[in-house]
């Protein structure tokens, strides 16, 4: 293999290295060498009772520094927040302590790396609350599962929360992005995203309130909005994001048009705040090997002028034709990325991908986690 005058990689899998996922880009006050992000994906390593990230996590994001943005896997803002056995918090001196070992080797490879923020509100189950049942913005069962030391469990009614809860998990989000901000993060992303806290007060069916909080699309993403003024505090300039999925389908959630409006207004708002990145979860896939739905992406591009990341299926040439097409501004792999710690080179010299061992996605310890091997190249 050999590089020539123009930047081409010659040899059996020639291509060029002028590929629009390769190319730098700013993201709020981030500058990314490249625009592809490794997506927020729950691993479920932190075995130990105080939920402290471990050497393993130093190793596999370490691994993975070569990405434009590192977005780490969701990381539980409170105790109250969890709902997902494992899971790392950031909550803790402890936990930061933790996450800064992480954060200290990514910045010595050249990475940048955010922290996701997560709660997961009537999704949990009592296993994770001493038998107590979970709150969420009314008492209604999301019909989700909660993974618990015994499996899935089917969710509960939940707690109602009161105005107390509300303003205390405000709070809460605001302390985890301080402690995020002493652990060494580049920023935060928060996760609104699938059947969680945050969507579940968006969702008309699960929020049934009539306080400043429910009633109206208003008041239904007044949560998220104080949210985001919370875990920007911390920061200097823009290095809070934002992740949705408009489109998400479980439970009590359809994407239907009123649905979409809701999400439409809530995009438009978070336009004219400083939000450093806006991160889209699009459809589902409906068969295998279809490619992303752009228009998905599109309809929420016309209302977000800033940075968007587009997630959700998509492969090296989807991803690069989503970002020539100016509909995201970087793309976002989760599965990816948990088989391919070599993603960008493997991207940047047309190699094929590793498939990842799915009955480790949840469990284990190195194994299925920091185990991945970097491509042999075969010219």
């Amino acid at each position: 293999m050999t590089v020539n005058a123009t930047g081409a990689v010659t040899g059996a899998r020639s291509i060029s290295l002028d590929q629009p996922l390769l190319r730098s880009a700013d993201f709020g006050d981030l500058r990314l060498p490249n625009r592809v992000v490794m997506a927020p994906a729950t691993r479920a390593r932190a075995a130990d009772p105080g939920l402290v990230p471990t050497e393993l996590h130093v190793a596999y994001y370490a691994q993975r520094a070569a990405a434009g943005l590192i977005v780490t896997e969701g990381t539980w803002v409170s105790e109250q927040a969890i709902g997902f056995v494992h899971v790392p918090g950031i909550y803790s001196e402890e936990q930061a302590v933790g996450w800064r070992r992480v954060t200290d080797v990514v910045h010595a490879l050249g990475g940048r790396i955010v922290l996701q923020l997560w709660h997961t509100g009537a999704a949990s189950h009592p296993d994770h609350h001493g038998g107590r049942p979970p709150a969420g913005p009314s008492a209604v069962d999301p019909r989700e599962k909660s993974f618990t030391a015994r499996g899935f469990q089917d969710t509960v009614t939940p707690r109602e929360m009161t105005a107390a809860d509300i303003g205390a998990t405000v709070a809460e989000y605001a302390a985890a992005a301080e402690n995020a901000r002493r652990a060494g993060f580049d920023g935060v992303e928060i996760h609104a995203v699938g059947p969680f806290l945050l969507p579940q007060f968006l969702n008309r069916r699960l929020n049934r309130r009539t306080d400043a909080y429910g009633g109206d699309r208003a008041r239904r993403r007044r949560l998220l909005l104080e949210v985001l003024d919370a875990v920007c505090a911390p920061w200097q300039g823009r290095r809070a994001g934002v992740r949705l999925s408009p489109y998400w389908t479980s439970g009590l959630f359809t994407p239907d048009e009123e649905t979409l409006a809701d999400y439409d207004e809530l995009v438009a708002e978070l336009d004219e705040r400083p939000v450093a990145y806006l991160h889209l979860r699009g459809r589902d896939l409906v068969e295998p090997g279809a490619t992303p739905d752009l228009d998905a992406f599109a309809r929420y591009r016309r209302l977000f002028h800033g940075p968007l990341i587009a997630n959700n299926g998509f492969d090296r040439e989807s991803g690069n034709a989503a970002v020539e097409a100016g509909v995201a501004d970087a793309v976002g792999f989760a599965t990816h990325f948990i088989a391919n710690p070599d993603l960008v080179a493997r991207f940047a010299l047309g190699h094929g991908l590793a498939q990842g061992d799915r009955a480790t996605f949840y469990s284990g310890g190195a194994e299925g986690y920091v185990d991945y091997p970097a491509m042999e190249w075969r010219g």
